[in-house]
């Protein structure tokens, strides 16, 4: 097989048929056992699929595999993706594990609030190792929800059925995100590692000739160089700090221009060229919108 082949899984039905189970119960919408789950003999090296998956799995011998990033499942844990995303699993030994698995295809969402609003659920972009730690507790509460969702669509379906459910899948999505917030609080030592590894990195790149050059840097550049995703470490930062990566590197440029403002006689643009910007007026408003004064009125404020 080619290193280069994705196998691309277009319905619910046919990862039902892939994975040797029976047909899903309904076309759109499935909760697996992972238990019946079974690789297959020559796994596919990658893999994409249309629809939404989100899994809650514990015991696992399996490694999985998104962008660059291998994740060992020895914990009980809870992973997100969306349709498009590439991943991959695989392992020495016959995969053993335990946990649900929840696949909901787009089409199920049509018409609905939850079709836009499911987009801004940001753990769907996050890598495989920023995966979410469940609590017992939390546990529970997720596979409640699941086989909630497996009751109603087995039960007989009506025309209450699809809006329990997606009031269901909402539900789940929303204790998610507040169990990401917990698992950002919880988990400090290795958090406040990436925000020592953020500071650090913005000011190497702040120092530098990197802002003449290149101009600001990216969030995307940050989050690649500290090794996490863009939205991961947003996420994180939102929930220590307040800010954004984005507000993080504007505050660490404003230091910088007070910087120069205050012991250097580089005018106005001079200093707006050197942090990056292609047109002075752009850095004076960002300037004013964060000091409440502009950079000339900040220089007279030392004289």
């Amino acid at each position: 097989m080619s290193s280069t082949h994705i196998y691309r899984l277009r319905t619910i039905s046919e990862y039902h048929q892939f994975r040797g189970l029976p047909k899903p119960e309904h076309p759109l919408i499935s909760v697996i056992d992972l238990e019946k789950i079974q690789l297959q003999a020559r796994e596919p090296q990658s893999l994409t699929q249309d629809f939404y998956a989100i899994a809650l799995k514990r015991a696992v011998n399996a490694k999985m595999k998104y962008g660059q990033q291998s994740y060992d499942f020895d914990e009980g844990i809870m992973s997100f993706l969306s349709p498009g995303q590439i991943y991959a699993i695989g392992g020495d030994t016959p995969l053993l594990h335990s946990g649900w698995l929840l696949l909901i295809h787009p089409d199920f969402l049509w018409n609905t609030p939850l079709a836009k609003s499911i987009k801004q659920y940001e753990y769907f972009d996050y890598a495989v190792h920023e995966a979410l730690f469940l609590s017992e507790k939390e546990e529970a509460t997720i596979i409640g929800i699941m086989r909630h969702i497996e009751q109603e669509y087995r039960a007989n379906l009506d025309k209450f059925s699809q809006g329990i459910i997606i009031t269901q899948i909402e539900l789940l999505l929303n204790y998610a995100e507040r169990f990401y917030n917990r698992q950002f609080i919880t988990r400090k030592i290795a958090n406040h590692k990436i925000l020592e590894r953020l500071e650090a990195v913005l000011a190497a790149y702040f120092n530098s000739d990197d802002l003449l050059k290149k101009g600001l840097p990216t969030v995307p550049y940050i989050a690649e160089t500290l090794n996490v995703s863009p939205n991961y470490l947003s996420g994180l930062l939102k929930s220590l700090t307040g800010q954004s990566t984005k507000q993080h590197i504007q505050d660490k440029l404003i230091d910088k221009a007070k910087e120069k403002l205050s012991t250097t006689d580089l005018s106005v643009s001079e200093i707006a060229y050197e942090l990056g910007f292609d047109r002075p007026q752009s850095f004076s408003k960002l300037f004013k919108t964060k000091t409440s004064l502009s950079p000339l009125e900040f220089r007279q404020s030392f004289n």
